[in-house]
């Protein structure tokens, strides 16, 4: 297989799939792959959209609007590790909703670790779509998740 890659390769079967690479098909199951995760943030145009789900840990790709974010949250249980894949953004990070006293510039190639209880926020202060890829552990969302835009996931979640 080439330094760069073409899309997935299925480790167990040796040979390429097409799931998950254009960034508009979900849930590539939870066998092995080979994915360029770049490419597929990039070609992402959903708020969020599941990637890959194993039975401990989740992948999904998120693309923020221009002067959007993806909304004040916290996890209780869950840690979580965001990388910018394309764009900038500020990240605001606390103890208690009210009180993000951290907050950090972001670029490409650029993550932040969340611990499971801490607020955070991501604002796209860029000049296009941001996009993030975003790794939860245990599983954050149901396998097939793709919410459109910030209303969909809103409606979802509820």
């Amino acid at each position: 297989m080439s330094q760069c890659l073409k899309g997935v390769y299925d480790m167990e079967s040796h040979h390429s799939v097409d799931c998950c690479c254009d960034g508009r098909k979900t849930d590539c199951s939870s066998k092995p792959i080979v994915t360029n995760i770049m490419r597929a943030a990039q070609q992402n145009q959903n708020l969020r959209i599941e990637f890959w789900t194993g039975c401990y840990l989740q992948m999904t790709l998120m693309c923020i609007p221009v002067c959007g974010d993806i909304g004040v949250e916290m996890h209780p249980d869950t840690d979580q590790v965001i990388r910018v894949e394309e764009g900038q953004a500020v990240v605001h990070m606390g103890e208690y909703r009210e009180k993000l006293d951290v907050q950090c510039c972001l670029c490409r190639g650029d993550a932040f670790f969340v611990p499971g209880g801490t607020w955070h926020n991501v604002i796209n202060n860029g000049k296009c779509p941001l996009k993030l890829s975003s790794f939860y552990a245990p599983p954050q969302h149901p396998r097939g998740t793709i919410h459109r835009t910030k209303a969909d996931a809103a409606h979802n979640e509820k």
